[in-house]
Formats: C-alpha cells, structure tokens, sequence
C-alpha cells in the first residue's frame, strides 16, 4: 500500500475510528460526514483484503488484522508529522555558517551540502573562507569559524571530523615552455636545483618533505602561497614551479600544466569542527545537509 497524501488522511480516518469506536463521533471530530467515512474504510478493506472491524449495533471492535493494522498505521502517522515537523523547523532556520577552506577538490561535497540546504534551510547563509589549516584552527578556537575543511594530516584531538570522499594528486604547476612539462611524472631528483613555490599548509609541507626525503635541501623555496591563483600568476612570471594539488587551476587556455609527482602522492581532506562548545542552529542545518549527501558516512570523535 503506499502512503501518499490521501492514504494518510485515511490512516487518520481509521485511526479515529479506532479511538472512539464509533464511527459516528469519529465524523463528528474529523468534521466530515459518516458516509464519506463509512466509504473510506470499505475501500480501505478492499485494498487491503482484509476486515478490519466487527461491526456491531453501537460500537465497532477491531478483528487481529486491524489490531495489527492500527499499530502500524499509528507508527506511519507519527512518522510522517515527525517529518513535517523536522522539515518547517529546519526550513524557519535563519543565520549563518562560516567554513574556513583549505583550496581543495573534496570541496565539491561540501557544495553540494549548501545546494541541498538551500531547500531544507533556505534562509541560512553559507560564507566560504578559503585559507590554511593552521589559520582554520586558529579561527575556530575562537569561534570565527563553525567548521573547516582541511588537508590530511592535521590534528583532529580536539575535532569531530568527517573524511570527505575523493582524492587528488600533488604535482607541480609549470609553464609549458618548461623541460618538467614533457614528463609524464616529476620526480624528487626532478626538482633538483628547480626554484620552487611552496605551499604554507603545515601538514602538507612536512608530507612533501617526506616524499623528498634526502632531496628536501638541493630545492630552493624561492616562495610560498596559501592560494594556489596567486602562485600560479607567480609560475606564469617565470619564477618557479608552484608544487600543489591537481584540480585547483584550469590550466586551459593557459602558459601552465600541471605534472603529477612520480611516485604518486595523494592528498584526502576533512570536514572538522569543534567538540567544544554547540554549534548553532544554522550550523545543525549544514552538518545535517552534509550527513545527507554523504550516505554511510558517520561523523568521528
């Protein structure tokens, strides 16, 4: 049987019936006729199959199948009221959410969250602040930021935290004019005595030197960026090649291509926000969009 909205007004038609066993209070209370009741139920047994009440002169009694019947049909209407309820409640929301952002492909999950609030919540306001994850901790220490987006690893003790799905190459972003452009994968000795442009992200930085190992002293920083735009018109000026993740600047149409590091290194990012402290309502909205658009997803301690 499905339950749209007729069915439902029906589910309550039955439901007071079985309340007053009565079909008559019951039309009195509903505010529509005993017939259009009386009609109501006949249809109701002949779509189910089954007779739902003993029908006596004065009072009415449900049979085993009706019994079983209304605790369903019970559970069914306080489900559906429970929901209409949750979906005014979040859809009367009003505020903001302000989410401090590492530059990141897996930032596509959290934009697909905010489109989706834009229906159960539309009059919460998203504020996207791109940044890096120590400013992201930094600011959310202090309240500035409900939650952040920040490259792995970074310290999570003090956050819950959701692992966004996907994940990206780092690579360099050089000018096509340059030899690493003909490669197919850039490797540590590659960037020997290359003039680089680093990233600021704490924890990406000790990751890239990890991947250099012994080769992370024969590579000038010449610069640092925590927006790759701003490095990449910096590689397009000839002073150096910006190491970063894929994905960020559309290199089409461009002087630059990105080449990715050989042997591969992945980056993951994660959704973090406070364990201290209650998040707001307009930040309750947004998490409950981004737990919807994550199926099978749970937030972690």
């Amino acid at each position: 049987m499905e339950v749209g909205a007729m069915e439902l007004r029906v589910l309550r038609y039955f439901l007071m019936v079985v309340d007053e066993r009565n079909i008559s209070r019951a039309a009195a209370k509903l505010h529509v006729s005993q017939p259009t009741i009386s009609r109501q139920l006949s249809e109701l047994e002949a779509e189910l199959g089954v007779t739902l009440f003993e029908r006596g002169q004065r009072r009415i009694e449900l049979t085993v199948a009706g019994e079983y019947f209304a605790q369903q049909a019970r559970q069914i209407v306080l489900l559906a009221d429970k929901t209409v309820a949750n979906v005014q409640r979040k859809h009367d929301v009003r505020g903001s959410v302000m989410i401090g952002s590492a530059e990141a492909p897996m930032m596509v999950s959290v934009a697909a969250a905010i489109r989706h609030m834009r229906e159960t919540a539309p009059k919460v306001v998203a504020n996207i602040y791109s940044t890096d994850a120590e400013d992201v901790h930094a600011r959310m220490q202090t309240g500035f930021f409900d939650f952040g987006v920040v490259m792995e690893p970074t310290d999570k003790q003090d956050y819950h935290f959701i692992n966004l799905p996907g994940a990206t190459r780092w690579g360099v972003l050089v000018k096509k004019t340059s030899p690493l452009a003909q490669l197919e994968g850039v490797t540590a000795s590659d960037l020997h005595n290359q003039p680089v442009i680093m990233t600021r992200q704490r924890g990406s930085v000790d990751r890239l030197r990890d991947w250099l190992g012994a080769s992370a002293k024969q590579f000038p920083v010449v610069a640092t960026y925590n927006l790759l735009y701003n490095a990449s018109l910096m590689v397009s000026a000839g002073i150096g090649v910006a190491v970063c993740l894929d994905g960020i600047v559309n290199t089409t149409g461009t002087d630059l291509q990105f080449v990715p590091l050989n042997p591969q290194l992945e980056g993951h990012a994660s959704l973090i926000w406070p364990k201290a402290g209650q998040l707001s309502p307009a930040a309750h909205a947004f998490l409950d969009a981004m737990m919807a658009n994550l199926p099978g997803e749970k937030a972690a301690d």
